[in-house]
């Protein structure tokens, strides 16, 4: 199987580096707009985007790992069938991703401190390195395109179609994740036939970064049917 992992807002393929080097062959694109200007940030225009990616790479028995914003651009593929997936991994993500209001005031007023504000409450232990390059991340890839990405992911609801979802589903989230809950892996769990919740402890929304071991075992027994 091949494994396109699909990042979230503000963030770019490199967030995936502990699970590129986990996957042989796995696959980490980085979306239209995150890293030249001037990309739109519809769901639907960046799910187009790794369709587009996938098909030009002749990739075959795909299993998409979508983070946040990229398991609502996973789950828009396979909810439209744009490629034909084997299994879907979400990473800290839901059905519904509602943003605050506060968090759009707090980029658009000041963006480099509204990020900061946000990055630290990205990991269960915001230590000031993983909270530097969650911000350094956010700052490359621009106020303009991280915001459209938030907008995109406020917008996104898909939770009366969990239903139509007919590939197998795990739902990873951390355990202290305060942007999507583990309930909102659950409720994955509890709505898409055969899907499964796992929680990774001490783990926040970026638990492929904070806890890249536990995500990639977690991965693994998925894949191989033993989780």
């Amino acid at each position: 199987m091949t494994l396109v992992f699909i990042h979230g807002a503000g963030f770019t393929g490199a967030c995936f580096e502990r699970q590129l080097q986990a996957f042989a062959g796995a696959h980490a694109p980085s979306m239209p707009g995150h890293c030249e200007p001037g990309a739109p940030a519809t769901i639907e225009d960046l799910a187009l985007s790794i369709a587009f990616y996938a098909a030009h790479n002749d990739l075959s028995d795909i299993v998409l790992c979508g983070h946040s914003l990229g398991g609502a651009v996973a789950l828009h593929i396979v909810l439209e069938q744009l490629l034909p997936v084997k299994k879907l991994v979400l990473l800290g993500s839901g059905a519904k991703l509602r943003v605050a209001n506060a968090t759009f005031d707090s980029l658009e007023r000041d963006f480099p401190e509204g990020a900061r504000q946000l990055a630290g409450h990205f990991f269960a232990d915001p230590v000031p390195a993983l909270v530097d390059w969650a911000v350094g991340s956010m700052l490359t890839v621009g106020a303009a395109q991280t915001i459209r990405d938030y907008r995109a992911c406020n917008e996104f609801d898909v939770l009366d179609r969990l239903e139509e979802i007919n590939v197998p589903l795990l739902a990873l989230t951390g355990e202290n994740d305060v942007m999507t809950p583990p309930k909102y892996a659950q409720a994955l769990a509890d709505r898409v036939q055969g899907a499964e919740a796992r929680i990774v402890p001490a783990a926040g929304h970026f638990v492929m970064v904070e806890r890249p071991e536990e995500t990639n075992e977690a991965i693994r027994a998925f894949l191989s049917g033993t989780g």
